[in-house]
């Protein structure tokens, strides 16, 4: 066996000092539990991890090869705003993964491997496919974001850019619209993001959209705090954002769905065989 178990009550003190496990009910139907919220707990931190690798390399893909591509003077995320990201945007929902109740097949899974690393090949293809789905996403928002707010001259911001153009203008650098096309569109996707990675490999609506009371107050928290930097005066100066208009949220909304149909099709190819194992079983 792998650990010793003994009981709590029945059980004598040499074979509690020898044992891994002591069921302090005498009820064997306690190990289940015990297995059954392991799993859980588990599951969380892949979650977790996932949910948080996934956002960082997008978020890494989106500065590196902005700037690779149009020019350093062109990053398109400032160092705030980075911070923004990490300490609020992804904290409070990646928390609130560890509150998730675990699927409903959690039990139904054979024994994972002792040695099976949290970072296997299935989580690698998962943040891979997620990260490159948000920078396509982050990176067609601050393009457009270029063109309908052009971009500014370095050392004269009254000064615009007579006509778009997709490689940057030497001399210029992106306008505040710009860039907080890039931020907010990256806001909605990571936010969309942890409502996907509730589930490792169910669609988030069959487990219930709105079913993690925590992960709901989460997303409306940096929600909200997303709004109060993109209208409030005294946060756009810090921020460098400009207040949106209904039709660059409309652009925003549409850009920032696509991680998140991404990664729900995703689960639906990737884990076809292990669902069906598990419905099998039942």
């Amino acid at each position: 066996a792998d650990i010793g178990v003994a009981m709590g009550i029945t059980g004598t003190e040499v074979a509690k000092n020898s044992s891994e496990m002591i069921l302090t009910d005498d009820n064997f139907a306690t190990i289940v539990a015990a297995v059954k919220e392991g799993r859980i707990i588990y599951s969380n931190i892949r979650k977790f991890v996932n949910f948080l690798l996934s956002c960082n390399v997008g978020e890494i893909l989106v500065v590196f090869i902005t700037n690779l591509l149009l020019g350093p003077q062109f990053t398109p995320l400032a160092p705030i705003q980075l911070l923004f990201l990490n300490l609020v945007t992804d904290s409070f929902p990646a928390l609130a993964l560890g509150q998730e109740k675990g699927e409903k097949d959690i039990m139904l899974h054979p024994p994972r491997k002792s040695d099976e690393k949290i970072i296997n090949r299935e989580m690698i293809a998962s943040i891979v496919t997620q990260a490159v789905a948000i920078f396509i996403a982050v990176f067609s928002a601050f393009q457009i974001g270029r063109y309908i707010y052009p971009d500014v001259m370095i050392d004269n911001t009254n000064v615009v850019a007579t006509s778009f153009q997709f490689f940057a203008a030497e001399g210029f650098r992106p306008s505040a619209g710009a860039g907080t096309f890039a931020f907010v569109t990256l806001i909605f996707a990571e936010l969309l993001r942890a409502f996907s990675s509730r589930s490792e490999h169910y669609s988030v609506f069959q487990i219930g959209l709105f079913s993690n009371s925590t992960m709901n107050k989460a997303v409306l928290l940096s929600g909200t705090l997303m709004i109060f930097v993109v209208y409030l005066p005294i946060l756009q100066v810090y921020f460098n954002t400009i207040a949106l208009t209904l039709r660059d949220w409309l652009i925003i909304a549409g850009l920032a769905i696509i991680p998140f149909v991404v990664g729900e099709l995703f689960k639906l190819i990737y884990h076809k065989e292990t669902r069906a194992k598990a419905e099998s079983i039942v």
